[in-house]
């Protein structure tokens, strides 16, 4: 099914998107819509369907300290009155004192610390769609988070496909950012846990700073460790290698972005 398709209400999948927006609105008490905005692709589609809606909304994004840069370019440049939210403790502080490890694809700590914060008490818009995982497969258009049951999640392009958001994003001219153009499926975190294979591989070509910078905090990690149990690498080195490799870690879909899964 393509975007022009229509249901059997005579709608299209844009129009039924903006509808799902103007019926979950009143739910905000004239508040508005708390958007997450991620600057990827899905997050660029669902602040033009808020536009278009002419809904209440504000945008709010996470900046996590570990965002590829020209993600973060982009966005600042591309979508306007955005609200920054940053995390009372910066990931490399927190890798060093309470959590003292190397997040992985089944403890994302990290994700809890630096992105699913916010929107406490609001009804927010996300990106996420069926499509992404088998995880995402059973969210709904709207729900109850469960960390925080007071945050209410709507998911207006919940079953789109990948090319639907891509013919939208070419049909509206809408702006996306340009790691895109270069083979990257998933935009967020540099070193992220959920990437692996090719993508991790160009991730370690194409960001040799933060890369670097992951390498030195784990290299710091390691002596921290030591210094209060027993850990089986034999180096720093190791350890950092052996978290480059994903090994033992269970297998994904590599476009999947795991922000804001409840």
């Amino acid at each position: 099914m393509g975007l022009t398709q229509l249901n059997f209400a005579g709608l299209n999948k844009v129009e039924v998107a903006i509808a799902r927006l103007k019926e979950f609105e009143p739910l905000t008490k004239g508040e508005g819509f708390y958007f997450a905005d991620s600057y990827g692709k899905d997050s660029c589609v669902c602040l033009r369907l808020l536009e278009m809606s002419k809904v209440k909304f504000e945008i709010h994004h996470s900046h996590t300290g570990l965002d590829a840069p020209e993600l973060v370019k982009f966005g600042r440049k591309n979508h306007f009155g955005v609200i920054e939210e940053k995390p009372t403790i910066t990931f490399w502080k927190a890798l060093l004192s309470a959590h003292m490890r190397l997040p992985q694809r089944q403890q994302r700590w990290c994700c809890e610390l630096l992105k699913e914060g916010g929107g406490g008490g609001r009804y927010v818009v996300t990106g996420i769609r069926w499509e992404e995982s088998g995880r995402r497969a059973k969210r709904r258009i709207i729900e109850v988070c469960r960390r925080d049951k007071t945050k209410i999640f709507v998911n207006p392009i919940i079953d789109w496909t990948g090319k639907e958001v891509w013919e939208f994003i070419h049909s509206e001219n809408i702006p996306y950012c340009s790691l895109y153009n270069e083979g990257f499926k998933r935009l967020g975190c540099v070193l992220c846990p959920m990437v692996g294979g090719r993508e991790l591989r160009i991730q370690i070509e194409r960001f040799p700073k933060q890369v670097e910078a992951w390498h030195r905090a784990s290299l710091r990690l390691y002596d921290v460790m030591l210094s209060k149990h027993s850990v089986h690498w034999q180096s720093g080195e190791e350890m950092w290698q052996w978290w480059l490799s994903r090994k033992g870690e269970p297998k994904i879909n590599d476009a999947q972005c795991m922000m804001f899964d409840n």
